[in-house]
This record gives C-alpha cells, sequence and structure tokens, in this order.
C-alpha cells in the first residue's frame, strides 16, 4: 500500500529533476553564448577554419557587416553554395574580436520589372554583379538573374565578393562550378577582410612602349585587378625611381620590340629591391590573323634583349614552338566554291592546353590554361633561388625549332600518335629566392639620371616565367569590338583557366603572409555509384519501402510483448 507521504515525496523529486534540467539546459545555453566549438567529423575537414583565417579575425576591431546577396527563389546548386556560405559566416562570427553582422538579401525582391535595370545598375556601381542562368520548368526554359555576391562594410569602405568562381560562359554550366567555388569561400573572405583591415591596395603595372597589347585585349585583366588592386601601365622609359619603389608587381606582357639597357637596368632594379615580376613572352612571331590573311606565314624569332636577364635570374625561354594533342579549337570556313562559307572548328595544335601543377599553391584548383604559339621554358641552375614548374604541356606533345612555316592546312593533318608521344614541357616556371643582379660589376647604362644604388643580390622575392605572351590577353568580337572575359573561348563558349591564373599570381605576390594556401581547402563530393543505382535500383526501392514497414511491425510486437510480461505481475 502506497501511503500519501511517499506519493507527496515522489511529486517531489519528479519537480526538482525537472527543475534541475531546465537549470542545465539554461546554463549550456548561457556557455554556448561565450564559448564557440564544433566538432568536424569531415575527413577534409570541410567545417574548420585555417589557423591563418582565425589569425586574422582575430585583428578585427571595428565593426564589420556582411551582405550576401544569395537569397530568395534559388536553383539547389546555388543553395548549396549559399548553406556553405552561411555555415562560413557563422564562424567568421564565432571567432571574431569585432561584432560581424551578417545579413542575407534578394537584391530583386518585391521590385518591379520596369524598375529592376536601376536596381541593378546601383549594385554594378559597387561591384555587385549578377548572372543569367537557365532554369527549366513545365513552360520550358526561363532565364533568371542571381547574384552570387558578397559585401563587406566597415566604416565607410565597402568590398564586394565574388562567391561564383567563374562567371563567363554559357550560362548553363554554372552547377560545375559551385564545388570550386565553395572550396574558394575561405580564401575570398579572408583575403577581403585582410584588405578591409589594412586599408592597403598593392600596385600592379602592365608594360607599354614595346607594342604590347593595347588596353582592349587587356581590358578583363586589368578590370578583373582592379577590384583588389591600383593597376595602370607602365612606360619604363618614362618610370622614375619612386614609381618603381611604390609599384609591388611588375608584368611584362607581351612586348615585341627590344627593350633598351635602361629599361633593364630599371627592372632589375626592381628586382633587387624586393618587387615581384611575371614574364609573359612570345620568343617566336606567330600570329593567327596574319595566317587567315595569306595560306602560309614565316614563324620567326624576336630579338627582345631578355635572354641575358632570365638567364641570370634562373630561366630561360627557348626559341620553339609547342604543338599539343591537349589544345583549344579554332575557326575556319568550309564549303565548295561558290556557295556561301559555312563556320567551323578544328582543334588546332599550335594553341596548346597546359596543365596545372597541383602541387603549388599558385595553380592549385585552375582549369587547363589555353595558350597561342606557345615556347617551352628551361630553368638554369643559378644559387639562391628555387625553381619550380608550374605549367606544363600533356604527354602528346612535339616541339618545333624556329623559323618554321606555318599553314592553316594544317589543320586538315591528323597527327600521329608515335610522333606526339612524349614527356611533359615545362611552359611556366616559379621563382623564388634572392636574385643576383644582371648589372654586377657593370657600368650603369648612359640615360640612367637618378641614384639607384643596386645591390649585389636582391632581397626575397619572386617571379614567373611564361612561355606565351598572349596567355593574359581577352578576345575582342570583330563585330562590336568589345572585349571578351579573359579566359573565355567565343567560338568553343569554353571557360579555361587564365583569369584564375592570373588572379592567383598577383595574390601570391602581394600577401605576405601567404593566404593563397587556403586554396588548398578541397571539399570532395561524394556522388552515388550511377552504375549500382541502375542495375540495382528496384532492390534498393522495396528496402526503402518495405523496411520501415517492417520495422514499425517488430517494434509494435515488442511493446505488445513487453507490456504484457511487465504487467503480468
Amino acid at each position: 500500500m502506497v501511503t500519501g507521504k511517499s506519493k507527496g515525496q515522489r511529486a517531489k523529486n519528479s519537480y526538482i529533476k525537472l527543475l534541475g534540467f531546465i537549470i542545465i539546459l539554461v546554463l549550456i545555453n548561457v556557455i554556448a553564448q561565450h564559448l564557440y566549438t564544433r566538432f568536424d567529423f569531415t575527413k577534409e575537414k570541410r567545417y574548420t577554419l585555417n589557423q591563418k583565417t582565425k589569425d586574422v579575425l582575430q585583428k578585427t576591431q571595428k565593426d564589420i557587416i556582411i551582405t550576401v546577396f544569395l537569397d530568395g527563389e534559388i536553383p539547389a546548386a546555388f543553395k548549396r553554395l549559399q548553406n556553405a556560405t552561411k555555415d562560413l559566416l557563422s564562424d567568421y562570427k564565432a571567432y571574431s574580436n569585432a561584432n560581424i553582422k551578417i545579413i542575407f538579401e534578394d537584391p530583386l525582391k518585391d521590385v518591379p520589372a520596369n524598375e529592376q535595370d536601376t536596381v541593378i545598375n546601383k549594385y554594378l556601381g559597387i561591384g555587385i554583379k549578377p548572372i543569367a542562368i537557365n532554369l527549366k520548368n513545365d513552360a520550358g526554359i526561363t532565364q533568371k538573374l542571381i547574384f552570387p555576391m558578397a559585401l563587406i562594410e566597415s566604416g565607410d569602405v565597402q568590398i564586394p565578393v565574388n562567391l561564383l568562381q567563374k562567371t563567363g560562359g554559357a550560362a548553363t554550366d554554372y552547377e560545375e562550378n559551385i564545388t570550386s567555388s565553395i572550396q574558394n569561400l575561405e580564401y575570398a573572405f579572408t583575403s577581403t577582410l585582410k584588405r578591409l583591415l589594412t586599408g592597403v591596395s598593392p600596385k600592379i603595372g602592365f608594360t607599354e612602349g614595346h607594342g604590347e597589347p593595347s588596353n582592349l585585349y587587356l581590358y578583363d585583366a586589368i578590370t578583373s585587378l582592379s577590384q583588389q588592386y591600383y593597376v595602370g601601365r607602365v612606360d619604363l622609359k618614362l618610370m622614375t625611381k619612386q614609381g618603381l619603389d611604390d609599384l609591388n608587381v611588375l608584368i611584362i606582357e607581351k612586348p615585341q620590340q627590344a627593350l633598351t639597357e635602361v629599361e633593364k637596368y630599371k627592372i632589375n632594379y626592381f628586382v633587387m629591391k624586393g618587387g615581384r615580376v611575371v614574364w609573359a613572352i612570345d620568343q617566336v612571331n606567330a600570329e593567327l590573323d596574319s595566317l587567315e590573311k595569306r595560306p602560309r606565314e614565316m614563324a620567326f624569332n624576336r630579338q627582345l634583349n631578355l635572354d641575358d636577364m632570365l638567364f641570370e635570374y634562373g630561366a630561360r625561354i627557348n626559341y620553339n614552338l609547342i604543338t599539343d594533342v591537349n589544345c583549344a579549337m579554332i575557326p575556319f570556313a568550309t564549303g565548295n566554291a561558290g556557295q556561301q562559307a559555312q563556320i567551323d572548328t578544328a582543334p588546332w595544335l599550335y594553341y596548346p592546353v597546359f596543365m596545372p601543377d597541383t602541387t603549388s599553391n599558385v595553380v592549385k584548383n585552375i582549369d587547363g590554361i589555353k595558350s597561342q604559339f606557345a615556347s617551352t621554358v628551361d630553368t638554369i641552375g643559378v644559387p639562391n633561388v628555387s625553381k619550380k614548374i608550374i605549367l606544363q604541356t600533356s604527354a602528346f606533345n612535339k616541339v618545333f625549332e624556329t623559323p618554321k612555316m606555318l599553314s592553316l592546312q594544317m589543320l586538315a593533318v591528323q597527327p600521329a600518335q608515335k610522333e606526339y608521344t612524349s614527356i611533359p614541357k615545362s611552359a611556366a616556371v616559379l621563382l623564388e629566392g634572392s636574385f643576383r643582379s644582371v648589372f654586377l660589376n657593370r657600368p650603369v647604362p648612359e640615360g640612367i639620371m637618378e641614384n639607384y644604388n643596386l645591390p649585389a643580390q636582391s632581397r626575397p622575392t619572386k617571379m614567373i616565367v611564361i612561355g606565351d605572351g598572349d596567355v593574359f590577353l581577352n578576345q575582342v568580337s570583330k563585330t562590336d569590338h568589345t572585349p571578351f572575359p579573359l579566359g573565355f573561348d567565343r567560338y568553343t563558349q569554353q571557360n579555361y583557366g587564365n583569369k584564375a591564373l592570373l588572379l592567383n599570381i598577383a595574390d601570391y605576390f602581394t600577401d605576405d603572409d601567404n593566404l593563397i594556401a587556403l586554396r588548398n581547402k578541397e571539399i570532395k563530393v561524394r556522388l552515388l555509384d550511377r552504375t549500382r543505382l541502375r542495375t540495382e535500383k528496384p532492390k534498393w526501392q522495396l528496402v526503402n519501402a518495405v523496411a520501415p514497414i517492417l520495422l514499425l511491425i517488430c517494434f509494435a510486437i515488442f511493446q505488445h510483448y513487453y507490456r504484457k510480461h511487465k504487467y503480468a505481475k
């Protein structure tokens, strides 16, 4: 017999347990507000911030607002990008010393159709650019504008962040970019936050005055770099010592005329003071436009007066032309005489697509690099300089010495497998270290009016030597002369990794904290085995349909006999 006292004691104990449970929950929530942790059980640690990112966040002092414009009704692929951005920014907020406010919004939500252009132009003014994608529905295919962008604000400073790796090309290929874009998120946000905190934008200069390409062909390169850096053209004839001191990166982009000793002296001073140089050089004069105008064209060697400099620094661009079975396409006219010509495309062996060496941070996670009439690059053994090949051909290549006669009739010739089976050839090298002065024990060239005081060895610095001068040039429309995105081939609608290469080099050369190492994060997409899915589909459909019902029946039988056994006593 149960007494009233024992019943009251039981009730009291129940209330105490409930109260204790509630207190524990409250304490856990209070502690969670001040202490943040996350258990990341993924193999690639996709949810763990890099220590470099944590260091940047620890230095933040001013309040920051991050507005992500990827919201509203968006395709599933972009939803993945949105969720990954939310997860990442939650970690940023937790580790930051300052207050970070995160906002997700759809820029075109509730905006009437006749006012959307005004809104889009307003966002374009601050660097927020939409892309058009094709969506399939019951009515067919419709086009929708998506803003895969974010804006980081602190005080009066605003810096846009591009969440999508590639925005050029066909509107239907965006799904292929989502995974690489998610891998790039931490780098994109951390590098932007660092620029926001330091307030420093490095200066990058493209050379001019030697027949280099005009701004029209460098339009996308300059525009893309201008989002993070001060970018302009540099005439070495007029450049002063102060101008070289203010410059961080010098890009020598496809000169067609020889450089003077005075200009080489200034470049050498720039290297000695620790400046970074990108050499994008065409050693051979060969252009497709010339072949289109005449049946045959001689590809001859250029005399740029740079061989001694490059040799002293540890590299040599050879006087040859690379052909590769792994190549880009070019257009050509077909049809019988008297009929309207049809434009078709065919692989052009002299436009090799170079493969990045994935062990190097400079070219990690980027696509193949399209080139035009490129040459091989060798490394030279010089002390205090390390060499790393970053771009190379496929194993199916053949190198021709120059001068060489070229003709578009080569399009009809099938490359013999035996002739094109070879070892990969290097086309771009990264040099790092302390370089020896080219003008050591040499007189100062006539025409140098300032005292440069050259040391024998440079400060630790970096340079990249590429055996192609067209690698950073965008295509231009022949009808309205508008530039296409860098790396985008208007004939095949294909994107190459040329823009990513340029941006990676700029980041690597201007960031002494080596934030580009954040690009090493790889997120593996574990997809279903489509072959097994096809062959075993009926079995798994049956398992998914029957197994839950059987489990429910088993649980009901167990519960019935358990209760019968319990209360039978």
